[in-house]
């Protein structure tokens, strides 16, 4: 439902934009010569661009409405797919209005380029801001995102603010459509200035209040097998943020230069009014520095967000997949939800035993609760099932889940890991009969 409201109002407001273009004339003008119909043609690519560019800011914005409606992956696949559809609209905009004026001029392309970025009001803004987002795409290709470190990939994404901010005046200043009558002009400016007030007030602000209101502060910070490390924020009253087990937040930690940098972490226990527990992996800049924190540095956090909850729940019976990292929310949640001895199965994969996350949790569980807990580890398999690891190549997936947690006609089946090994997972879970709506997954990739 909320997929379809979403896509409901996408569609509406790219109905106004296709209106304020036949309203200008936009399909007469396809008539009046190869000039005007490249000129109209670009009007109506440049109406477009701004309006998936408007909702790609929204959909970075973290309004809770959108995370709680679509959940996370949902939001960065449509972040991702409007990102890449407005560069070319935008593209296709810049060409054809070059190619529509210079044919109408009766002047060359690269003469009537340097007009408009040197003559028009807010075009040198725009061509900077073209420049900013043509990088920021550039970096956002995954064969060049595979090569940034998260860091570095995030600091530099964030120049896409940079160039919607400085395309923005020109399409406000000299776009006809834009400025066509009173009420277009303000449905423009107040989309914008609600996109603008999403992101400084969810972005900036809510962070901002929610960790001075909560004092949120490092409590301890300790290793956690041989690659991960722990660590616990404590704060007051934490109940009235409204988490739940299976969710993360966006951390900042205020311990020096780079603090601006945030870092999604699941909750990794089930979080209580005293604190919140993170658990990471090791494996690069922004985890190392995890385990440098000392006590008492202030820690400022949004979110709560994802839909990887209890909320999700249909039945009795639970079996939990976590591959890596993707363990750490399967463990809060199997230490928040109700379940007896046997009803709850969990699956854990890792390359290596060492790398293992969180084991004197499970072992708890084992202990205390009567968790029925099976670690896949080893490297993967060139064959075979990609979710397992190379010593049951031979197996097939079916089987092997049939194994593991005998018939499952009433379990609910939490999955958390790399996308391709959610992917192989799924797959395997739909041809044992598992219904798609008992299948609980959440991609994390950025």
């Amino acid at each position: 439902m909320w997929e379809v409201g979403a896509a409901g109002v996408i569609w509406a407001t790219s109905i106004a934009v296709a209106a304020l273009w036949l309203r200008g004339g936009g399909v007469q003008a396809l008539t009046g010569g190869w000039g005007q119909a490249a000129t109209t043609l670009g009007r109506a690519t440049g109406l477009a661009a701004a309006n998936l560019l408007l909702y790609q800011v929204l959909l970075m914005a973290r309004v809770p409405v959108l995370e709680r409606g679509l959940g996370h992956d949902r939001i960065t696949r449509w972040h991702r797919s409007t990102g890449f559809w407005s560069f070319w609209l935008m593209l296709a905009h810049v060409v054809l209005v070059v190619v529509g004026y210079a044919a109408t001029s009766g002047v060359g392309w690269w003469a009537q380029t340097w007009d408009f970025v040197v003559t028009y009001p807010g075009m040198l803004l725009a061509t900077a801001g073209t420049l900013a987002l043509v990088a920021v795409v550039a970096l956002s290709i995954r064969a060049a995102r595979r090569r940034l470190r998260y860091e570095s990939w995030h600091l530099l994404h964030l120049y896409a603010y940079v160039g919607v901010g400085l395309a923005l005046p020109h399409q406000l200043w000299t776009g006809a459509d834009f400025l066509a009558s009173p009420a277009a002009t303000a449905y423009w400016w107040t989309l914008w200035a609600l996109a603008a007030s999403a992101i400084l007030g969810y972005r900036v602000g809510a962070p901002l209040w929610r960790s001075a209101r909560h004092d949120l502060r490092v409590a301890s910070v300790s290793p956690d097998g041989a690659r991960g490390v722990s660590v616990r924020v404590n704060g007051r009253r934490l109940d009235r943020l409204g988490a739940t087990a299976g969710q993360y937040f966006v951390f900042r930690f205020l311990d020096g230069p780079g603090w601006t940098r945030g870092h999604p972490f699941s909750l990794s226990a089930a979080p209580d009014a005293a604190g919140l527990s993170l658990t990471a992996r090791i494996v690069g800049d922004g985890t190392a520095r995890l385990t440098t924190l000392r006590p008492g540095t202030r820690v400022l956090a949004e979110g709560p967000y994802g839909r990887l909850t209890g909320a999700a729940r249909t039945g009795r019976l639970l079996l939990m997949m976590g591959a890596g990292a993707g363990v750490t929310p399967l463990v809060s949640l199997l230490e928040e939800q109700p379940w007896g001895p046997g009803e709850a199965v969990l699956v854990t994969r890792d390359h290596h035993p060492d790398d293992a996350l969180l084991t004197a949790s499970a072992d708890r569980l084992v202990t205390t609760r009567g968790l029925v807990w099976f670690r896949l580890d080893g490297p993967r398999a060139a064959r075979g099932p990609a979710w397992l690891p190379a010593q049951y190549a031979s197996s097939s997936g079916t089987a092997m889940l049939a194994h593991l947690a005998g018939p499952l006609d009433h379990h609910d089946v939490y999955l958390c890991g790399p996308d391709a090994w959610m992917a192989a997972a799924r797959a395997d879970l739909a041809a044992a009969g598992v219904a798609g709506a008992r299948v609980h997954a959440e991609s994390y990739t950025t």
